[in-house]
């Protein structure tokens, strides 16, 4: 994860130590994120990496996500029994998304094989024009700074060369998909294939600002999987919340998952058959910053807290939150020792508000 001012910057590197004085109006891509930053640095110049860290590390809240939009595709079942399950397991994750996570009723779509199953809340079938339409949908509604998820439950296959997921009708592939994808300016999206041979979607979707799970490691692993039934459980289970935050990030959701599809497994004497995986380009550092929670509910369900001493104390923890989030992101770019003082900080100071937070609300710490 590199970081250089370029051209035009007015950030100049060839004046006299030991400071830099200039002004600036930059835009950064790191791993997805957008920053905008502009104003006048002085600086020991010797410390740019600690520049780099500083500024980033006030901004998370100003380029947090805003809203979230999520679209979930059940395919083709072939029978009754998986038309059920694949209904279940779609159904089971919009109600978290509503429920816990506040994302609005207008930014959910739910695509189907058969609609009767989930009357009203079923957009339409799940065909190949469909789900054109529902990405062209997100395209025109999702803004640069929402969050995306895209979630399908159902058969995949793999012919050697392609993969795809398996729809009444034609088929769309891993790389329709990915050219769908691109249509979206959302700069963090989500996209969770479920099914059997899904492994073969990580390359051709991977991309800068994208997590990508499957519930396969490769397009070879055929069989029937068990991981969408575990992921789907995480975002309701206060045991895949492995940090006490609160919430389920991506990378929690699938941490909980993988481990329970290997339990599953063992209990029952079987050799594992599916190994889900996840890329996000930064070895999970994204995955673990995205979260099913609409971050409008959340800042929402906090401003309508009524008493101020907690108001401000939910304040600050989301702060540190995000701050923890974003340096996790920029691991790369500091020296080891920056950055696990830096943590060490932040994990400190969430610990204490997090006391305070338990105690205000008369809870035990």
């Amino acid at each position: 994860m590199g970081l250089s001012p370029g051209p035009g910057s007015g950030v100049s590197h060839s004046q006299s130590p030991p400071y830099v004085v200039s002004a600036f109006s930059r835009t950064f891509v790191v791993s997805g994120w957008t920053f905008v930053v502009s104003g006048r640095i002085f600086v020991v110049s010797a410390f740019r990496r600690t520049l780099i860290a500083i500024i980033f590390l006030m901004l998370p809240l100003a380029v947090s996500a805003q809203d979230t939009h999520l679209l979930v595709i059940t395919g083709v079942a072939g029978d009754e029994e998986h038309s059920q399950q694949f209904n279940k397991w779609a159904t089971a994750l919009i109600d978290a998304a509503r429920r816990q996570d506040g994302v609005a009723e207008d930014n959910i779509i739910y695509l189907g094989d058969k609609p009767d199953l989930a009357p009203g809340l079923v957009r339409d079938r799940s065909t190949r024009e469909n789900v054109a339409k529902a990405f062209a949908d997100l395209a025109a509604r999702a803004r640069p700074s929402d969050e995306v998820f895209v979630v399908l439950f159902g058969h995949g296959s793999f012919d050697g060369r392609k993969a795809a997921f398996n729809l009444p009708g034609p088929d769309l592939t891993a790389d329709d998909y990915a050219q769908l994808m691109e249509k979206i300016p959302s700069r963090r999206i989500v996209f969770v294939d479920t099914g059997s041979s899904s492994g073969a979607f990580l390359q051709p979707l991977a991309a800068p600002g994208r997590t990508i799970v499957t519930g396969t490691k490769t397009g070879g692993e055929r069989n029937e999987t068990e991981f969408p039934q575990y992921f789907v459980e995480a975002f309701s289970s206060e045991a895949a919340d492995r940090n006490r935050d609160g919430r389920v990030s991506v990378m929690e959701a699938f941490e909980y998952a993988r481990s329970k599809v290997t339990q599953a497994y063992q209990q029952r004497g079987l050799i594992l058959t599916e190994h889900a995986t996840l890329d996000d380009g930064n070895e999970g550092k994204l995955a673990a910053t995205m979260f099913l929670q609409s971050p409008r509910a959340r800042s929402a369900a906090i401003a309508a807290t009524a008493d101020p001493a907690l108001r401000s104390l939910l304040e600050q923890k989301q702060a540190l939150e995000d701050q923890i989030g974003a340096l996790k992101l920029r691991k790369a770019a500091m020296e080891p020792a920056a950055y696990d003082e830096a943590l060490e900080k932040l994990v400190t100071e969430l610990a204490r508000n997090t006391r305070a937070i338990q105690q205000r609300e008369g809870k035990k710490p």
